[in-house]
């Protein structure tokens, strides 16, 4: 694992001592951020760990998942979060109109993405949702939300941001952020696309109309997806959301094509096959990726207290 962020106990001085400065940005950018969206008038809800449903992450182009965690509790199979997209659909369309909560997301991915800098096998999102919301009301809160995180932060959170040689080059984002149409781009530039992206821009990106699970909303005519991921650079993806389908013939019809089993989700076909699942539309952010690229972190794992990186287990 050599290269790799180590746990605390291996650190020297000076790597402890970053660790203290990533942390005090690391409780800016949550105080920030949760504060922004109880003042919007989201509410916060809390996670879930175990459930019978969770989000499948297929056919997600960007999924590698080596192994998923199941157990059995009161004689009944239930699985780790992978993530609460179902949680949210759900909630959001029954009890809660404007929601968000911070989640854990387990993804046991493939070891050989232990060295690419954003994995980890354990993760935190702040997830949210909001019912009738269309996309561009979602891309709008997050360009507010981005823009308004490092300008507070480059003011109140200036020391630390200096002593990790941040402050001159973190820039508070422009907005509107920029629209790329996903598969135009494949076409275009092929499979690297993505790393031109990331690589040659100086500000934040949207990606759109990108092939996903069946819970991003795909218009049945055109075939384009009303979906969305942010970009950020030289980091790459930090956010994934979409409008959200809310149809039974539709969300059935796209299980049955990607061979997802409905029996995992019952529940929210139920829902919609009643009409109580309503029309929403939301996103998650990686919240290890967000901090790594606000510090300027070489791996995503070294702003974690506990690094969980693929293919390395530590003691805590």
């Amino acid at each position: 694992m050599d290269g790799l962020p180590g746990p605390l106990e291996r650190l020297s001085e000076a790597e402890i001592e970053r660790k203290r400065h990533i942390a005090q940005v690391t409780t800016g950018v949550l105080r920030y951020l949760t504060s922004r969206f109880t003042s919007d008038g989201f509410e916060w809800l809390l996670p879930v760990t175990f459930s019978k449903s969770t989000d499948p992450l297929w056919p997600d182009p960007g999924a590698s998942i080596e192994k998923r965690i199941e157990v059995e509790i009161y004689d009944e199979t239930v699985y780790a979060t992978l993530s609460m997209i179902i949680h949210k659909m759900v909630a959001c369309s029954l009890a809660y109109p404007k929601l968000f909560l911070l989640s854990p997301n387990i993804r046991i991915e493939k070891r050989a993405r232990a060295s690419s800098g954003v994995h980890a096998y354990e993760f935190t999102q702040l997830d949210f949702e909001v019912r009738h919301a269309s996309s561009d009301d979602i891309r709008n809160l997050v360009e507010g939300a981005l823009a308004g995180l490092v300008r507070t932060l480059k003011r109140d959170s200036r020391e630390a941001l200096s002593r990790l040689g941040r402050f001159k080059d973190l820039r508070i984002p422009r907005t509107p952020f920029r629209l790329h149409d996903q598969q135009q781009h494949e076409h275009e530039y092929g499979k690297v696309w993505e790393r031109r992206l990331v690589e040659e821009g100086r500000d934040p990106v949207w990606v759109t109309n990108i092939p996903r699970e069946f819970y991003d909303y795909e218009d049945e005519g055109s075939g384009v997806w009303d979906n969305y991921d942010l970009l950020l650079p030289h980091q790459g993806e930090v956010l994934s959301g979409a409008r959200r389908e809310h149809s039974y013939a539709r969300i059935l019809s796209k299980m049955e094509r990607d061979g997802v089993d409905p029996g995992r989700y019952r529940l929210l076909l139920s829902l919609a096959r009643e009409g109580r699942l309503r029309p929403s539309a939301g996103a998650g952010i990686g919240l290890e990726r967000l901090i790594s690229w606000l510090v300027g972190a070489r791996h995503v794992a070294e702003v974690q207290p506990f690094p969980k990186i693929p293919g390395n287990v530590n003691d805590l």
